[in-house]
């Protein structure tokens, strides 16, 4: 087993790993980063999931390393794409014109973006990356973690690795379990929380759904996938609080919970300028193909491409049977998700309903190269909740939910270390919730909830912070996760520099400070300002 000694290790490269690689590097520092996947970026790109994000992202509210991505992903279509006129000539690009996001993209794209970033530092030797590969053990003594050991998918260890720090931006927590830090999972109970939306009964295994998502265009020809093996299963299923078959275009609305069908017409002319639209009053949620569309053919030169490409992340294909956390049949609940995705196209191309009376659409073609798979289905799910750090502070729903907030605005943190903003937005879950769909203020991430209680160099750079099962529907999105792995980087660095642990930062004013001095000249913004209605 070979054996890599560094200074900050970084298991995971997800949206918060690449981030966190990306601010210790800046600083000086020396970084192993390991990724399980063929990408790195997570829910950028192995994931394939749109960016989920607030509606002011293109003014403020994010950091300067996201803006930087963001703008890098438009000037890759600018500089290789055959853009319309107007596409090129629009600061504000969205190449798919979805309306989930204000930049909708190809997640391969998003991929070289992120390997621009870290090309410098892995010329230079500063960087080690290992892909791809997962945590499989760890060394502990006291209150540190010593050592923690790779391998390659489905292999033995073939790597350890020490340092000074590990930071944990795996999708599931992994290290947290591996080093026998404390951590939490699923659902507190209102008792210990306070929480308006938490349970009577705690129930650790009452966890979000995952997502295997998949992009689609439609073109001519009939592209009808095999059956899948579950289909019979998954055509018949109907979960109690649904209102109707799971295989539909139908499901609850997350506010109403009523069930509510949505639209789904391919290629719908002139739709580019309806991209106005995003987050509108109706979010724009009710027509599939649009709202997570990530190419718009429109927006290239006529002819170029010859549908849309959509990416599919509804909730028909959102998987709530059982957990695939700390249970012993994680392998067989994945597969299960993906029979689930792969029934849902199954049906869109066989049985669904269409609008001029007919039934299925064959001409869908399930896209695995636009996800870099042989199945077609993301390379990794979507993992709403993740294990999460019992931290120094607990970030809860009273702290920043709307109702009880409104007059105030979210909790302040004197600790604050970014912010972020999103709806607390919970999807139907292991334990039989649907939908917990609650406002919330603009809110502040803060230091302590990046502290753990007893180990000194482990952070969480991920969504594995210290929120609760009910503010992890609003911490869990796209550049909240950005902002938490940046500032784990930063802690990181700014540690090694004094040779103090994290929590003596926060734990002294004049060093938090100092470290948010830091954050605010690396362009990390920390509050927010007057914003309508806040």
């Amino acid at each position: 087993m070979r054996q890599i000694d560094t200074e900050i290790a970084i298991i995971g490269g997800g949206t918060g790993g690449v981030a966190a690689a990306v601010a210790a590097l800046r600083s000086g520092r020396r970084v192993v980063l390991t990724e399980q996947y063929a990408w790195l970026g997570g829910q950028f790109t192995s994931q394939a999931v749109p960016p989920d994000e607030h509606s002011w992202v293109e003014q403020f509210g994010v950091t300067a390393t996201n803006r930087a991505l963001r703008e890098s992903i438009r000037q890759i279509y600018r500089s290789s794409y055959p853009l319309t006129i107007r596409a090129r000539n629009d600061s504000r690009l969205n190449p798919g014109a979805g309306r989930v996001s204000k930049l909708c993209h190809e997640p391969r794209v998003a991929v070289a973006a992120i390997n621009l970033m870290l090309a410098p530092y892995l010329s230079n030797g500063q960087l080690t990356l290992l892909q791809p590969c997962s945590p499989v053990a760890a060394t502990t003594e006291r209150d540190h973690i010593v050592a923690v050991e790779v391998a390659p998918p489905g292999g033995s260890a073939d790597h350890v690795v020490t340092a000074q720090y590990f930071l944990d931006a795996t999708e599931t927590g992994e290290l947290l379990r591996l080093a026998s830090a404390e951590y939490v999972t699923g659902a507190e109970a209102h008792s210990d929380t306070g929480e308006r939306h938490a349970p009577m009964q705690a129930n650790p295994m009452n966890m979000q759904a995952i997502t295997y998502c998949f992009a689609v265009d439609h073109v001519d020809g009939d592209h009808t996938i095999d059956r899948p093996e579950m289909y019979d299963f998954w055509r018949a299923y109907e979960p109690s609080f649904w209102g109707g078959p799971k295989l539909s275009w139908s499901a609850p609305d997350p506010r109403t919970l009523e069930l509510a069908t949505r639209t789904f017409i391919p290629n719908p002319q002139g739709s580019v300028s309806d991209s106005a639209n995003y987050q509108g009053a109706e979010a724009g949620d009710k027509d599939l193909w649009l709202f997570r569309r990530i190419l718009a053919r429109e927006n290239f030169a006529e002819g170029f491409y010859a549908s849309d490409i959509t990416l599919v992340n509804w909730p028909q294909v959102d998987y709530f049977v059982a957990p695939v956390i700390d249970v012993p049949d994680a392998d067989r609940r994945l597969w299960e998700a993906k029979q689930l995705s792969l029934s849902m196209l199954y049906w869109m191309q066989t049985e669904a309903p269409r609008a001029d009376g007919r039934c299925g659409l064959p001409g869908l073609r399930l896209r695995s190269d636009v996800v870099g798979t042989e199945d077609g289905l993301a390379q990794a799910p979507y993992i709403r909740e993740s294990r999460r750090i019992i931290s120094e502070y607990r970030i809860v729903e009273q702290d920043l939910a709307l109702d009880a907030r409104r007059d105030r605005g979210a909790v302040k943190y004197p600790d604050s270390v970014g912010i972020g903003m999103y709806r607390i937005d919970l999807h139907p879950s292991t334990g039989g919730d649907n939908y917990i769909d609650v406002a919330s203020a603009p809110f502040q991430i803060p230091l302590g909830a990046l502290i753990p209680v007893r180990i000194e160099n482990l952070l969480p750079a991920a969504k594995n912070i210290g929120t609760t099962h009910v503010t992890n529907g609003c911490y869990r999105l796209h550049p909240v996760e950005w902002n938490v792995g940046e500032v784990a980087g930063e802690l990181a660095a700014h540690c090694l520099d004094l040779g103090i642990p994290p929590r003596a930062v926060r734990g002294n004013s004049s060093r938090m400070a100092d470290f948010q001095r830091r954050l605010d000249a690396r362009g990390i913004e920390r509050d927010w300002p007057k914003v309508a209605g806040y």
